[in-house]
């Protein structure tokens, strides 16, 4: 019997880009909605870098498809905390062909654990990465979580917004 997705994909033809990030945090799995916690950087970076033209709610997730943005996560069946998910609910196989299916000019991970697993890869650094799906770049972003706050740089969020809309 297959799981049910903690978060529904957000996915559709035409993307510039689509975030990918590990799972749903607790708080987005409580609330029902992509980075809802209340820490988390993800809606305000977005409009700072000037993906989003106004800041949306996490509530609105469903909107980033008007403005080209895709969301998704790798675990699609758990919620929390990276170190509380098991490697098993990982599905690189299912991220790999909804790329292939949607053509994304952007595939952008947020953070580096969902990454890591993906690209099969020990250590990564942000930015653009030498692998593509087919015509699609992909990048690593230093993750919008609460979490991850000494890791934080906006400067690769602006890079990336920057190849999203050059596509």
């Amino acid at each position: 019997m297959a799981s049910r997705h903690v978060l529904p994909d957000v996915l559709g033809p035409g993307l510039r880009i689509v975030f990918c990030g590990s799972a749903a945090g607790a708080a987005s799995a409580r609330a029902g909605a992509y980075y809802a916690g209340p820490g988390n950087r993800f809606w305000p970076t977005l409009q700072r870098v000037g993906l989003t033209p106004r800041l949306l709610a996490p509530a609105e997730f469903r909107l980033a498809l008007q403005h080209g943005i895709g969301l998704t996560d790798l675990c699609k069946t758990e919620a929390g905390a990276d170190s509380g998910l098991s490697a098993e609910a990982d599905d690189a196989a299912a991220l790999a062909a909804k790329v292939r299916r949607h053509r994304p000019a952007v595939l952008a991970f947020n953070g580096k654990r969902a990454a890591r697993v993906f690209l099969n890869a020990g250590a990564l650094d942000y930015g653009e990465q030498t692998q593509r799906i087919g015509a699609t770049a992909i990048h690593v972003l230093p993750s919008t979580s609460g979490a991850a706050r000494r890791w934080w740089d906006e400067a690769f969020w602006r890079k990336v917004a920057e190849a999203a809309r050059e596509k």
